[in-house]
């Protein structure tokens, strides 16, 4: 399998992921806008239970001051009765109304007392206890606690005062107006919805009550206002009116868990981007690492079972030598290309030996070495500027094993004809070598993709020789490599960076 197949794999399994990934966030942002809306409503309904009952506690209140404000009149009518039924001058038939009105009162306890405070008749108290005076003294004691009296002329200038208290009607209608207001306020303080929820006075700036609000930041004014700010935004208050207080509002907004619920989809896309690209790391590492491991192994071997064909080529270069034997000069430069050749795989996977050597006499002696074995339509040129310091730190096998394969990339790029160039230039504490060739070039997209393992254009290859140019110049020398520009049609430019001894 050939590096774009490869490549058209990985990239329909990591669209396969996202597909599965997309399907999963839509499925997920489906539910949690479900959610949302039900929250929503259930907030929503809370409202108007809120709205209700407050106006069922206005009605209350409304009923009770109606309640109380007819039992002062009753008693004022009460007293008036009383008042007219000593005045001898009174008609007989306005007595019998007047008594009627007396003897009817059957719900408001009364005291009347003398102008001395002394108890002189009483009204629906205990029977039992009516003629105890220590009773009527406490009673009378908790009626003027209560309300203040009603003043009744006698004669001349004797007066009676008139003490009552509430009825026992009124009594337990204030105790369920008081549960129905505490009721109320616990509703709003601890909602079913689980809302954040503030209580403020008619300023809308003083806070009442609260609840589902954390209880340390709501002490900061700062923080206050900006929520009140937030929920006025969210939700209009809503208006209550609860007994001695006057208007009051009732602030909401969405609970935390609807907000939480309304990221979570981003937050799922994010986690699952993460794990692919995590799982697709891992993957290429570990395959990465297998292919290392491999490619030792079989650059190791191949070192291995070309040791004994060249320890005997060499036997017998030295052999024909001794017997006068033309071409053994080039035969045995053949075999001491052998034996680099064979240093170069020994040398796979192990960290190589760096010593101080001049980069372009490397270069010099590589080219020389390809030109003579090259077509003679392919023209080489080193240009070298003058008065430069070029002495880096290098593997000479390693190295000249990299610009071999430039070369032969270059010449089967350019068909066999055309020329190779090479430019040394040196930058700061860098030196630079750009080998350039007039093949026929590389598309833009395709700059990194070269050098990664697999990758060919060749019918016959593994796509191995840029692959390893760029594991030997950056993981073994520490430099840089990579195609500076190309043409199409026209040529390419390798560059190589290397750190220089020294700097000028």
């Amino acid at each position: 399998m050939n590096y774009t197949q490869k490549s058209r794999w990985k990239f329909a399994l990591i669209l396969g992921a996202f597909l599965i990934a997309g399907a999963s966030l839509l499925y997920t942002n489906n539910l949690v806008h479900k959610v949302e809306k039900e929250e929503r409503n259930k907030v929503e309904l809370w409202a108007k239970a809120i709205q209700n009952k407050a106006r069922l506690v206005k009605y209350a209140n409304y009923l009770f001051n109606q309640i109380g404000s007819d039992e002062r009149e009753k008693v004022q009518l009460w007293a008036d009765a009383t008042k007219k039924v000593g005045d001898v001058n009174a008609p007989i038939e306005d007595l019998s109304f007047l008594l009627d009105v007396i003897k009817n009162n059957k719900t408001v306890p009364v005291i009347l007392v003398d102008e001395n405070g002394k108890p002189n008749k009483s009204r629906n108290l205990d029977k039992a206890l009516e003629n105890d005076t220590a009773y009527l003294n406490s009673q009378l004691k908790m009626m003027r606690a209560q309300h203040p009296p009603i003043e009744i002329s006698i004669y001349k200038d004797k007066k009676n005062y008139l003490y009552y208290s509430d009825s026992k009607l009124f009594t337990e209608l204030k105790v369920v107006l008081n549960d129905l207001v505490e009721s109320f306020m616990k509703d709003v303080q601890t909602n079913s919805s689980s809302v954040p929820v503030i209580l403020t006075d008619s300023t809308q700036r003083k806070i009442v009550e609260f609840g589902n609000v954390d209880t340390l930041k709501i002490k900061d004014s700062t923080f206050r206002n900006e929520l009140i700010a937030d929920m006025r935004h969210s939700n209009t208050p809503i208006e209550i009116e609860l007994p001695d207080e006057g208007k009051q509002y009732i602030f909401y907004e969405e609970s935390s868990l609807s907000k939480e619920l309304r990221y979570y989809p981003y937050l799922e896309l994010g986690i699952i981007s993460l794990f692919i690209m995590l799982a697709y790391y891992l993957f290429s590492s570990a395959r990465k690492s297998e292919q290392n491991r491999v490619w030792v192994g079989l650059a190791k071997e191949t070192a291995h079972q070309l040791g004994t064909p060249l320890t005997s080529l060499m036997a017998w270069v030295e052999y024909l030598k001794s017997k006068n034997v033309e071409l053994t000069d080039e035969m045995e430069k053949d075999v001491k290309r052998l034996e680099t050749i064979t240093s170069r795989f020994s040398k796979i996977g192990s960290a190589p030996q760096l010593e101080p050597y001049d980069m372009v006499d490397e270069l010099e002696e590589t080219k020389n070495y390809i030109q003579t074995r090259s077509s003679q339509k392919v023209t080489f040129t080193l240009n070298r500027p003058p008065d430069i310091d070029t002495v880096a730190m290098l593997n000479p096998p390693l190295f000249s094993w990299v610009i071999e394969n430039l070369f032969r990339n270059a010449i089967d790029a350019m068909g066999g004809q055309g020329s190779i160039t090479l430019e040394v230039s040196r930058q700061a504490n860098t030196i630079i070598v750009d080998i350039t060739d007039t093949g026929k070039g590389i598309p833009k997209s395709k700059y990194k993709t070269v050098f990664e393992p697999g990758y060919t254009t060749k019918d016959r290859g593994w796509g191995l020789g840029l692959s390893l140019c760029k594991r030997i110049i950056e993981d073994y020398h520490g430099g840089k490599i990579f195609v500076k520009n190309s043409e199409m049609n026209k040529g390419t430019t390798f560059r190589i960076v290397l750190k220089a001894m020294s700097q000028d």
